[in-house]
Order: C-alpha cells, then sequence, then structure tokens
C-alpha cells in the first residue's frame, strides 16, 4: 500500500508489476501454508503429549508458545517490510520457518518441542508481508479482489491445517507432519523467489523509529486502542475453544483419533464466509451494528458449548456459531483499524496481528489451565464471561470510543533517497 514516504521509483515499479491470476494464487496458498504452521499441533495435543511421556495439558503449551512467538515475528518483523526488499526477506523467512519445522520434527522432548515451535512462531509471519506486497503489486480496479483472495488463502489455511495435521499424523506419526510442512516452505521459498518482482524499499527508516510509529499511532488513537482489545478478546476466546476442543475430543465419550480432531477444522470454513459478507455489511455502513451482533453470537456459542459436553451435534453448532462470529468480528476490527490511517495500514497491522496473538496465547494457555481442573464447562463459562465483557465494550464504544470521525495521520517519517 502506497504511503507518503513512498519513492517514486517504488511506486513506479508496483504500477508496473501489476497482480496476475497466477501469483494472486500462489499468494494465497504460500500465506495459508505459512499461517498453517500455527495449528499443525493442535488437534495432536494427547498425540504429541502421549509420545513425549507428558501431559495433554502441557502438551498444550505448544499452542500457546508458537502464538507468542507468532505476536513477536508480528511486532518486530512484519514493520520491516517498510524498509527490506521482500522479493529476499519473504523467502528469507521461509527458510528460517523450514529450519525451525524440522527442529520441531526432530525434537526428543517437550520442552525441546516447546523452544522450537515458539522459532516457529516467530518466523513464520510471511503471510502477514504478502497481503500488503499483493496490495502493493495490484492496481487500483482489483486491488480489493486481489487482497481479499490472498487473505481468504490465510484463513483457508488456519482451518485446514487441523484437517491436514490429523491425516499425516494418524497415517505416519506426528513428526511426519513438520517434515512434510518444512517440504512446502522450502518449496514456496524457492518459487516466491523467482515469482516476486523486484521493487524498491517504500521507506528508508532506522529500525527503532519504523516500531516507534507502531507505538505512537497506539497512544494517540483511542479507536485504536479499543478496536486492539476487541480484537485481542475475539481471539482469544476462539484459541481457547479449538485448544480445549481437542481436549474434549480425544477424552470421553468421544476418543476421537488425530484424524477425525483434525476433520472438525473443516466445520469453521463458514467462517471464511462470514468474513466475506462482513466486509459488504461494512461498505454498506452497516459495520457497527454488525460487530454487537457478532459478539451476541460469541456469547450464545459458548452457551451452547456448555450443554454439548456430550452431544457432538451441539459441538458442532457451538463450532459454527463461534467461527461465522469471531471471523466476521475480526474483518470488521481490521477494517475500521484500518480506516483511522490510511498512509500507515501496514503499521496498523502490525499491532492488529501482534495484539489479537496475545490474545490468542492467552486463550490458549487459559484452556490448559482451565481443563485439568474444572474441564470443558469451566472452559465454556470462561468464554462466555468473556464474550459479555467483549459485548459490553462494544456497547459502550459503538457511539464514541470506536467511531473514527477525523481523517487521522500517523507522523510521516524521513523520506527516502532515490536510488541511483
Amino acid at each position: 500500500m502506497a504511503t507518503p514516504d513512498t519513492p517514486a521509483s517504488a511506486l513506479a515499479a508496483a504500477d508496473r508489476n501489476t497482480m496476475s491470476r497466477g501469483l494472486t494464487l500462489l499468494f494465497a496458498i504460500a500465506g495459508g501454508t505459512a499461517v498453517a504452521n500455527l495449528y499443525w499441533a493442535q488437534p495432536l495435543l494427547e498425540f504429541i503429549g502421549r509420545d513425549l511421556h507428558t501431559s495433554t495439558a502441557l502438551a498444550g503449551w505448544l499452542v500457546t508458545v508458537t502464538q507468542i512467538g507468532y505476536a513477536a515475528g508480528a511486532l518486530l518483523l512484519v514493520p520491516l517490510g517498510d524498509v527490506l526488499d521482500r522479493r529476499r526477506f519473504i523467502p528469507g523467512l521461509m527458510l528460517c520457518a523450514a529450519l525451525a519445522l524440522i527442529a520441531c520434527a526432530l525434537a526428543p522432548s517437550i520442552g525441546a518441542l516447546l523452544v522450537a515451535t515458539t522459532f516457529l512462531g516467530l518466523t513464520t509471519v510471511s503471510g502477514q508481508l504478502l497481503t500488503p506486497l499483493a496490495g502493493d503489486l495490484a492496481d487500483d480496479t482489483n486491488r480489493g479482489r486481489v487482497v481479499g483472495t490472498v487473505v481468504s488463502g490465510l484463513l483457508i489455511g488456519i482451518l485446514v491445517s487441523r484437517t491436514i495435521s490429523g491425516l499425516v499424523a494418524d497415517a505416519a506419526g506426528w513428526r511426519a507432519v513438520y517434515f512434510v510442512a518444512a517440504a512446502a516452505a522450502v518449496a514456496f521459498a524457492v518459487l516466491l523467489r523467482r515469482a516476486i518482482p523486484p521493487l524498491a524499499p517504500k521507506a528508508h527508516l532506522p529500525y527503532p523509529q519504523l516500531l516507534r510509529s507502531v507505538w505512537q499511532v497506539i497512544r494517540q488513537e483511542r479507536t485504536v486502542r479499543w478496536t486492539l482489545f476487541l480484537g485481542a478478546t475475539a481471539f482469544g476466546v476462539f484459541t481457547m475453544f479449538w485448544t480445549a476442543l481437542t481436549f474434549l475430543l480425544s477424552a470421553r465419550p468421544f476418543s476421537y483419533s488425530a484424524s477425525v480432531i483434525g476433520l472438525f477444522g473443516l466445520i469453521g470454513l463458514a467462517g471464511a464466509l462470514a468474513a466475506q459478507r462482513a466486509g459488504r455489511l461494512h461498505d454498506l455502513g452497516r459495520s457497527m451494528p454488525a460487530t454487537g451482533w457478532g459478539w451476541a453470537a460469541i456469547v450464545l456459542s459458548f452457551v451452547v458449548a456448555a450443554f454439548a459436553g456430550r452431544s457432538v451435534v451441539g459441538v458442532i453448532v457451538a463450532i459454527v456459531l463461534l467461527d461465522i462470529a469471531v471471523q466476521g468480528v475480526n474483518i470488521l476490527n481490521q477494517t475500521r483499524l484500518f480506516a483511522v490511517s490510511p498512509q500507515a495500514r501496514s503499521r496498523l497491522n502490525t499491532a492488529f496481528v501482534t495484539c489479537n496473538f496475545i490474545g490468542g496465547a492467552a486463550g490458549s494457555a487459559a484452556a490448559s489451565a482451565l481443563w485439568p481442573v474444572v474441564g470443558w464447562t469451566a472452559v465454556s463459562l470462561t468464554g462466555a464471561g468473556l464474550g459479555c465483557i467483549g459485548l459490553l465494550m462494544w456497547a459502550l464504544g459503538r457511539r464514541g470510543p470506536l467511531l473514527n470521525d477525523r481523517n487521522h495521520s500517523m507522523p510521516e517519517p524521513a523520506p527516502a533517497r532515490r536510488p541511483d
């Protein structure tokens, strides 16, 4: 996305390099494969715990530390997309992620696996770099379609990763999942190195100044702070639900295998449709009421879940409700956030993704802590309570803090020098 500090050469390059359908599809699949690295372990927690002679609750921390690593990567690495050559930077990150995946596959103990998955989360943020790059390469007539396709690829990657993980693990063991993912990361690194056209960096900024510009807009804009809180809360209840769901489905009365547990991820594809519909509601000026309905649906989904501990039909209903609600709220939050400062959307995206995954890490940690003590009912009631907090914050902010009536801009950094 062009900003006031974008060099003329970079803008010219972007205009020359319009995204083709093939390149759009490549970005979507590569981004989906990258973000899937965060969720390979989720349906395998009982499987991994048994193989490494540890409790399922301790294995649940694999999801937490991966998301902590991802939040750190979003904060520390994604802003570099504005100042580095992304043709080299994105494939380089994918190769680093491949090394982390191999370390996961070879981990001899739960401690080693926790360290490896933390590094995996840190290095698997390439999907968050591909999305703004797609917007830079697309022209004005198809930018929305291109970015929407890439974002849909990320969402589908999150959802189908659980299914693929369960099927591969049942066939060849959980370590094979990470070996296969490492091979895919290397393949996409090579393809993207060849496919991404040369682009000059959008700005030349010292790294500390780049990070300070993210924190500056958070401090200055009340809308940003409230939206980040709502985003983190929504993603926190989402990951808490899915982490606890693995514990539920692997225990009695279900006792499902990893492959069957993974298939439940496909039910969440309803969230992809919700994301598209939510974007249209925003365009129609209905973002604020739609956000409220989304939070009400989150509360309802956990109420259903609380009574569905022994009913697979009830669990499926809860999954559909939660995925539609969370993905819809997520898109509305992100669109509202981007409206605060069109000149700084990539850095606002850094704040959004970082806060979301901090919330996600807290959610998965809560599931791991609650499950051994009080089980599924406590997780469901906690989720409903957090949903009520989100609904209350929306009600308080819908006529004030969540509205952005002025056209704000982040302070412009020093302009880049034109390349010789």
